[in-house]
């Protein structure tokens, strides 16, 4: 099989990009990895940063908003695989609109959160081609789909 890039998107509150990441090396798999900007300053202020300030709160992060939303639509756009996690402290708005986005693409779709929000999440799971409770299974299943071996 061919390298796959997957976009990582999600929570940024925890290590489960790394974990996945370090599973996939460890595997020796053709896979590239790319994600969300998750340095929260960086993503809040990249709009007012690069184009300008704004007086009001509401349109800094409208310019903000739209600023990353060319980096996340085309990475998802380029991406093989799409995989978003849903961290349980945190609402993930961004990720819901991801999962979406990749859905609506017809991205195969790895949906991945604690089994606790399996009802709040069922519609998005529905989207999903797998629903993955670990970061450890994301990485099983990307190991699965390169190389047929469980």
């Amino acid at each position: 099989m061919t390298d796959l890039e997957v976009y990582l998107s999600g929570e940024i509150h925890t290590d489960w990009r790394a974990e996945i990441e370090e599973a996939v090396k460890a595997a020796d798999l053709p896979v590239t990895f790319t994600a969300p900007v998750t340095v929260h300053e960086n993503s809040d202020d990249c709009g007012v940063s690069i184009l300008g300030s704004e007086e009001k709160p509401f349109w800094a992060d409208h310019k903000g908003a739209k600023v990353n939303a060319i980096r996340t639509r085309t990475l998802i756009e380029r991406a093989d695989i799409v995989v978003v996690r849903f961290g349980d402290k945190y609402k993930q708005w961004n990720a819901a609109f991801d999962a979406g986005y990749a859905a609506a693409l017809g991205k195969p779709l790895i949906i991945q959160h604690d089994p606790s929000l399996t009802h709040p999440l069922k519609e998005v799971d529905g989207a999903a081609l797998a629903v993955a409770e670990t970061p450890a299974q994301v990485a099983a299943v990307l190991r699965y789909v390169v190389t047929g071996e469980l």
